[in-house]
Order: C-alpha cells, then sequence, then structure tokens
C-alpha cells in the first residue's frame, strides 16, 4: 500500500435505527465503501478556540525558548507534556477591540470594529469562515458550545452584552447560539434520535460492530474498543448528570413540565465534558471546527472548589493575587485535558493532535487592557504549522502584530486563502 493511499481518510458509520455512529480512523484498506467519508489525501485538519474572558494573571503567563528547552510560567505550566506540540504566542493585539468591557470578546475571532448602541453590528468570525470551507465534508460543520449562560442588556460602555457573550459569528449581526447542555452536544453528533434512547446509543449499533472487529486488524480493533468505551463513559456521565439534575428538578416544577436537560454545576466537570465531545467530533471527523466559550467577558462563574468566594470578573481587577491565578490555571486545565485526549488519538502515523489546531485566548492581557492577547496554540495542522515555540510579536510594530495576521496564516494552511480578513491584509510574519 502506498504511502499517499495510507493517508487516505478510512471512517466507517455503524447504522441502527436512524442512528449513525462514527469510527476513527482505521487502517483497513479492504472496508472501503460508500459509507466512508469521502477520501482526501491527507487526514483532515480541525481547528478549536478555548476561550477565558476578563484576561489572565500576566506575571505567571509567559515562555521563552523552543522545543525540549522551553520555559514555561506557572499557568502554563500543566501543558509542559507537550511543549513540542506548542506555539506560545506574545504580543498580537485586536486593534479594533480598543479596551474595556463588552466589545473586546465579541471580535476576538473577527477582528472588525464592533458598533456601540441596540443595533448589533460585529462580523463573520473565523471559525465559521472556515465551517462554511468544510460544510459539504463534515456531519456538523461547527460545534458552538459554552459552559457560562448569555447575558443580555447594555454595559456601561453602551456596548451590547452580546458581544460579550459570543465569539462565534454566522453572519455581522448574528452569533452562533451557544449549546450550553453537554447531552444536547452529545445528540448532535449522533443525530436527533439518540437523545430519544433509554439506554446507550451503543445498544442499536452491536451487531455492525461485533462484525466489524472481525473483519479488521487486531489495532483497528483496539482503536474501535477504545473508542465505544470513550463513547459510553461519555454517555454514563451525562446520565448522572441528567438522573441528578431530574431528581432536583422535580422537587421545584409542576408534574406537566418536563424537567431541563442537565448543567454541572462542577466547571469542571462541564468544561471536560464539553472537551470530551469536541475529541469525540474530531476523532470521527464529524465536525472540524468547534469553539468553547469557558467563561464569558465580564464573567459571573463562580468556583467554589478553589476556595474563593467572589465571581470571575470581580477577582480579574486583582488579576496578580493567588485568587485570579487559580482561575486562570483552572482554565487551563481545561485546554491541557483537550490537549492530551487528542494527543492519544492515533490517526494514521500522527495524532488527532497532529492534525489539528487548538487555540487558547483571552480577549484581555489584564483587566481593560487589550494592547496584546494571551495565546497559545497547540498541534501542527497535518504538519503545515511548526511547533515547539515561543514567538514575541510585542515590539514588531502594531502592522505586524495583528490577531488577524495570525488568523490569515492559519486559515491559508487549511485551504482557505482570503485577500484580507478583519483589519488584517497580510500573513503572520514567522508563523
Amino acid at each position: 500500500m502506498t504511502a499517499d493511499r495510507n493517508n487516505l481518510s478510512r471512517r466507517v458509520l455503524l447504522k441502527g435505527l436512524g442512528l449513525s455512529v462514527a469510527l476513527p480512523w482505521l487502517e483497513a484498506a479492504h472496508l472501503w465503501s460508500g459509507e466512508f467519508s469521502k477520501p482526501s489525501k491527507r487526514s483532515p485538519q480541525r481547528f478549536a478556540c478555548m476561550f477565558i474572558g476578563d484576561g489572565i494573571s500576566p506575571p505567571q503567563w509567559w515562555s521563552k525558548g523552543d522545543g525540549d528547552k522551553m520555559e514555561l510560567g506557572e499557568s502554563l505550566t500543566v501543558l509542559a507534556p507537550y511543549k513540542d506540540k506548542l506555539n506560545v504566542i506574545n504580543g498580537l493585539f485586536n486593534q479594533q477591540a480598543g479596551g474595556g468591557h463588552a466589545k473586546c470578546a465579541g471580535n476576538i475571532l473577527s477582528g472588525v470594529a464592533l458598533k456601540r448602541g441596540r443595533v448589533i453590528h460585529g462580523g463573520v468570525s473565523m471559525d465559521q469562515m472556515l465551517a462554511k470551507q468544510f460544510e459539504d465534508d463534515t456531519f456538523l460543520p461547527s460545534l458552538v458550545l459554552g459552559c457560562e449562560q448569555p447575558v443580555s442588556g447594555f454595559h456601561e460602555s453602551q456596548y451590547s452584552m452580546v458581544y460579550a457573550s459570543h465569539i462565534s459569528w454566522q453572519n455581522p449581526n448574528s452569533p452562533i447560539p451557544i449549546e450550553l447542555y453537554p447531552s444536547l452536544a452529545f445528540d448532535s453528533l449522533f443525530g436527533s434520535q439518540s437523545g430519544k434512547l433509554q439506554g446507550s446509543i451503543l445498544d442499536q449499533v452491536r451487531e455492525e460492530a461485533a462484525s466489524l472487529r472481525q473483519r479488521v486488524s487486531h489495532s483497528d480493533q483496539v482503536k474501535i474498543d477504545e473508542y465505544l468505551t470513550s463513547v459510553r463513559e461519555t454517555e454514563q456521565r451525562l446520565q448522572n448528570l441528567n438522573k441528578q439534575q431530574t431528581k432536583e428538578s422535580l422537587q421545584t416544577t409542576p408534574a406537566s413540565q418536563r424537567p431541563p436537560v442537565g448543567q454541572p454545576q462542577d466547571f469542571r466537570e462541564y468544561a471536560r465534558l464539553m472537551c470530551d465531545i469536541i475529541a469525540l467530533a474530531f476523532q470521527t471527523d464529524r465536525s472540524r471546527i468547534a469553539t468553547l466559550l469557558l467563561s464569558r467577558d465580564l464573567s459571573g462563574q463562580v468556583y467554589p472548589f478553589l476556595k474563593i468566594r467572589d465571581d470571575h470578573h470581580s477577582y480579574s481587577h486583582s488579576n496578580t493575587g493567588p485568587e485570579y491565578q487559580s482561575i486562570v490555571n483552572c482554565h487551563v486545565e481545561q485546554y491541557a485535558y483537550l490537549v492530551e485526549r487528542l494527543a492519544k488519538m492515533q490517526e494514521g502515523d500522527a495524532t488527532v493532535l497532529d492534525n489539528s489546531c487548538l487555540m487558547f485566548v483571552s480577549e484581555h492581557w489584564n483587566a481593560h487592557n487589550s494592547n496584546h492577547v494571551p495565546l497559545v496554540l497547540a498541534g501542527g495542522l497535518g504538519g503545515t504549522l511548526q511547533t515547539g515555540r515561543s514567538l514575541d510579536y510585542l515590539n514588531s510594530g502594531n502592522d505586524r502584530r495583528k490577531l488577524c495576521s495570525l488568523y490569515l496564516s492559519l486559515m491559508d494552511r487549511m485551504g482557505l486563502e482570503l485577500p484580507a480578513f478583519g483589519d488584517a491584509k497580510e500573513r503572520l510574519v514567522g508563523i
């Protein structure tokens, strides 16, 4: 089998009772059929953005050196096992953000100046540009997920809080609705029927999975078993969550109303369920684009497990203190969790992480300061993006450190070449 043939996409759908469960990349060339996704000359590339509102803790957010010699500040230490897969980028800025709250998060992925007042106007975000690029190749164009409820009204600056609550925009006037419920996000990967089942979705495809296992290599059997176990474990965590939420809801909800689908109370469990869903989507090529808003701008999130009492935004004004450092560290830990998940998913001679770009970003460096944004990339986009680097653009001049220049460079590598995007016409030098 030639190298080019080895790089073809080899995924199969298990089908039963209107459901489809996509399996990850398999070696079994003799199984190629109409059930597989359309072959490509290389493994699919994926992009995900994880967002933390209200900035980071600057004294703890740094890197220096490259490769094995890379050193990381306290906030990034959890990423040390994967430093050869990282690009820690300092000094980029979102020129149209202008500082302050409410107007910096809404354009973090578009770079377009937002409009003050009642008329919502921004720009299409780069994740949705990429989703449009891949919409014919995947089951879902994109996943737009969140761990904090959007808010309405206006900030004192007279910018709508819609901007503070959404990073993914389908057109200049409309953000993509955020999916806040892990159960519904999980169901979206397998079709609308999965949410109606009493048992596991895997029960519906058990016979087909057993038949498939008999026809593949031992290594493919291991991949199938690992993936199906991952699906089932995610299901069980969601089911346990929903049972608890239903029990609590029945105590306060009239019998005529259906109890709501559960949302975890613990931020860590919430974020990791969402990360698991992104990982399943990427592993099976059900979707190649995802955003996860861990906390919004002006965040009201609380973190009792960190032994702190006030909300996220309140602590951000004292961002050099240990309380806010612990909040930022907790967010980066969720990012590291997804990095680790994808790094363990083999895909041919590489991993799903190797074929992806996972971005962690905030709209502020510190409270009200968007002069440069904290940003980390993990993954090599199928070998098109060099990794293991500390990159600093802070003193490069404003025209050479635009956040949207980075986006142009990333979109280029994913097959979407644009003459300009947001406030940038040039690619980021050195990326």
